[in-house]
């Protein structure tokens, strides 16, 4: 493990002190706001009785207001539909809820297997959550930490999707999974899918036979690229941690004009000041 990963665990794990100053605290706050407003996303929505998500949150009744809702453009007539199935914000026990969660309507078991697979991460990422601020409480006050200390302390959870891409038979997509506090987590998930040939996309489709060596190219000259005139670069070199390859698990979307971009999590080649480092990928000429 490199430097600045080793820093970046010994940031983490620095103690919370019992008081944090009244800047910070709202500096802490607005940074929330500012995180929840990037998720803005105007919805057409539709009551339907048939079409129900249902969202699990154990110990907690939140109530929230389910409903099956088109996504931004619908692809009329085609052969699936982008749904919102959950779309929902309060906050219950110290934390503020920020969902809204995505599903295909099709008569198709890639949906099926796609719409379960979301709601498997969404079930998994709230009981995380819940468990990171039980956690965190439980050791504030352990070590010291006082009520009046503790304040409005307040935990964001965070689900939210983004449809890059979508044709009659085809669509991109992401969707994110993120905590917001004291520190911040962040999962990322692409879908790329063909509901044609009822199969997941794959960067082979997208770039060819050779797509390995064309994104590895393409990467590599982008974080060359990144350097200064110092020869700085947040991009970790290859023997600390750094891009070595792209394989069949790397992650990616396809854009409206129809290029491939290839995505990394946060920390994983990069500084996290990097954030989610993202190469777009030039096919090969034939």
């Amino acid at each position: 493990m490199n430097e600045f990963k080793n820093a970046k665990e010994s940031y983490d794990n620095i103690p919370i002190p019992s008081q944090l100053p009244d800047r910070v605290q709202a500096g802490i706050r607005a940074g929330k706001e500012q995180y929840r407003n990037r998720r803005s996303r105007t919805v057409r929505r539709w009551m339907a009785t048939a079409a129900c998500f249902c969202l699990v949150l154990a110990g907690l009744n939140l109530s929230p207001a389910l409903a099956s809702a088109a996504a931004d453009v619908p692809v009329l007539g085609g052969l699936f539909r982008m749904l919102t199935f959950a779309d929902y914000s309060r906050s219950a026990d110290g934390i503020h809820y920020d969902i809204s969660v995505p599903g295909i309507e099709a008569d198709s078991a890639l949906a099926e297997k796609v719409n379960a697979a979301i709601q498997e991460k969404v079930d998994l990422h709230l009981a995380k959550a819940q468990q990171d601020w039980a956690d965190y409480r439980e050791a504030f006050f352990a070590t010291g930490g006082t009520e009046e200390a503790w304040g409005g302390r307040e935990m964001d959870v965070i689900i939210d999707y983004d449809i890059k891409s979508q044709t009659e038979d085809r669509v991109s997509f992401t969707v994110t999974f993120a905590e917001g506090w004291v520190s911040s987590y962040e999962e990322r998930y692409y879908y790329n899918l063909d509901f044609t040939e009822n199969r997941d996309l794959t960067l082979r489709d997208f770039l060819g036979e050779d797509w390995v060596s064309v994104c590895n190219t393409a990467i590599q000259k982008q974080i060359a690229q990144s350097r200064d005139a110092d020869g700085f670069t947040y991009f970790f070199a290859p023997g600390e941690g750094g891009f070595t390859t792209v394989d069949e698990t790397t992650g990616f979307y396809v854009r409206e004009d129809g290029m491939v971009v290839v995505c990394f999590p946060e920390y994983s080649i990069a500084a996290g000041a990097a954030g989610n480092p993202e190469f777009v990928i030039q096919p090969a000429e034939e």
